[in-house]
């Protein structure tokens, strides 16, 4: 199957941003409930669409004041069968709220068109089971079957890329990357780290991806952290090979073990100034990352620490 390796595109100068923690920002700034953390079923009511659209609004907006690309992805990380289930949704009505959450994300890009130099549509594929616990039971060949399905929705609806975030179980990667080459469908494959720097499966970050390219011809088009701190991922970035397939950090806000926050039940968005250096510091050493963005707790004001400091960092790289 044909590789993705410029997906998005590498151009000289040019850094890409993804939205925040869209789904901690509307439970906790806009008091929606987010049942089995599903985002997508909000789009189906007026106020928390819009609460939505003014998320995305203000996230672009950064991008625009500092001549960043966007990657608009968001809504569909629960929109597999098992979770679909869980929610109620039909198969069909399932695949009809995958791609009606496609379609607000490009009518989204389509705002800012003329504003911001690039943009690109990403669907989002989560595991199958909890992101924070190793899924032993899922292996392989099952996990190809399972992606396969939300992967076909996300083609029929033209993303530019599918993105398969916060996976802990290289099998369960290897699975979705198999199923994307199936459909023919350009992936990223992002996994997140726990408090020993390694995957909840023990995997260490070049372990997981040298092991993910050995069984898929190297398919993905750029692997990426989220959902973890600098405290939790620093330690596992060092130059390498695995470094090089390396293109996006999504950072966590707060200094917290995940599942200690997620038992909080409030928002904690941690230092945005401090997170924002912090990410300057790893894009004076990795100049090869230029996808940024945040994960749980961040918002727009984190994504601006970042991106203002994005630019200068690589000038001293």
């Amino acid at each position: 199957m044909t590789k993705h390796a410029d997906i998005p595109p590498r151009r000289p100068g040019l850094l890409w941003l993804t939205e925040g923690g869209i789904e901690t920002e509307i439970m906790y700034k806009w008091g929606y409930e987010l049942p089995h953390f599903a985002m997508f079923p909000l789009l189906e009511r007026a106020a928390p669409r819009e609460a939505i659209r003014g998320i995305y609004r203000r996230y672009l907006d950064v991008a625009a004041r500092h001549g960043m690309a966007a990657l608009v992805g968001g809504f569909d990380y629960r929109a597999s069968p098992d979770w679909g289930d869980l929610l109620g949704y039909s198969a069909a009505a399932l695949a009809d709220a995958n791609i009606g959450a496609i379609r607000f994300l490009q009518e989204m890009a389509a705002e800012y068109r003329g504003d911001i130099p690039d943009a690109r549509i990403v669907g989002y594929v989560g595991p199958r089971g909890d992101a924070y616990r190793l899924n032993r039971t899922i292996g392989e060949d099952e996990a190809a079957d399972y992606h396969a399905v939300q992967l076909a929705t996300l083609r029929k609806a033209g993303v530019d890329l599918a993105w398969a975030v916060t996976f802990n179980n290289p099998a369960e990667a290897k699975g979705v990357v198999r199923a994307a080459q199936t459909e023919g469908v350009p992936l990223a494959l992002s996994f997140s780290l726990a408090s020993n720097s390694r995957l909840a499966s023990g995997r260490t970050l070049s372990e997981a991806i040298a092991e993910v390219d050995a069984a898929s011809g190297a398919y993905p088009a750029f692997y990426a952290l989220n959902c973890s701190h600098p405290m939790e991922f620093e330690p596992a970035l060092a130059p390498g090979p695995a470094m090089e397939r390396l293109r996006s950090i999504r950072p966590n806000a707060a200094k917290m073990d995940k599942i200690a926050l997620c038992k909080l039940g409030r928002l904690e968005e941690g230092d945005p100034v401090e997170l924002g250096e912090q990410m300057a510091d790893v894009a004076r050493r990795y100049p090869n990352l230029d996808i940024w963005g945040g994960c749980c707790g961040t918002c727009e004001t984190h994504l601006e620490e970042i991106a203002r400091r994005l630019q200068p960092a690589r000038e001293a790289a």
